[in-house]
């Protein structure tokens, strides 16, 4: 009776041991997609605070050109007060194609893009944009990882049983997948 005993007591210790290694995985991989979004935030938010720099370097040159620095304005602000991964996706992107369009307006001025602050806010801004792709890229892996422990046996039971529920890829814009055609 006493081998019977040790033995039951080893397999509910095994269990016991086992459920707390399955939710202390879910746990850590939560929270490195948490650690993953704020990064993006982090390098989205660095972003915002040189566009004003940006914009202000280049109305100096261009001050006609009101239109495009209202849109890029209103991009800027959308990302700033966007919530969640879809919107601030979608924000990201419309304030990506408002750069594009801002940058292919300094291009009508020679002036302005010899301007060394111009040239300078430019370098970081690719240098950030570089940074929210990388950080995108790991928000996605961890996203993955995270979402494949929710749904895998015999993880995926826990996960239901403590509500952890699958994260959000954060997508790029639509038609991004394309190539652009470069014609001079």
């Amino acid at each position: 009776m006493d081998i019977l005993m040790i033995i039951i007591l080893v397999i509910v210790v095994i269990l016991i041991i086992g459920i707390i290694l399955i939710y202390n995985g879910l746990v850590n991989a939560r929270n490195k997609v948490k650690n993953g979004w704020a990064q993006i935030e982090v390098q989205l938010n660095r972003r915002a605070d040189l566009i004003p720099n940006l914009v202000e370097t280049v109305k100096g040159y261009a001050s006609h050109e009101k239109e495009v620095f209202e849109k890029v304005t209103t991009a800027r602000s959308g990302l700033l007060h966007a919530q969640g991964v879809e919107e601030v996706a979608e924000a990201n992107n419309m304030l990506t194609d408002t750069l594009r369009t801002l940058f292919a307006v300094s291009e009508n001025y020679p002036d302005l893009k010899a301007n060394e602050n111009f040239i300078n806010l430019q370098n970081q801004l690719k240098d950030t944009e570089d940074k929210i792709a990388y950080a995108r890229q790991f928000y996605n892996d961890t996203v993955l990882m995270y979402n494949n422990k929710c749904e895998t046996f015999p993880s995926n039971i826990f996960a239901n049983i403590f509500n952890f529920k699958e994260a959000d890829f954060f997508k790029g814009a639509p038609g991004s997948e394309q190539v652009p055609k470069v014609e001079f």
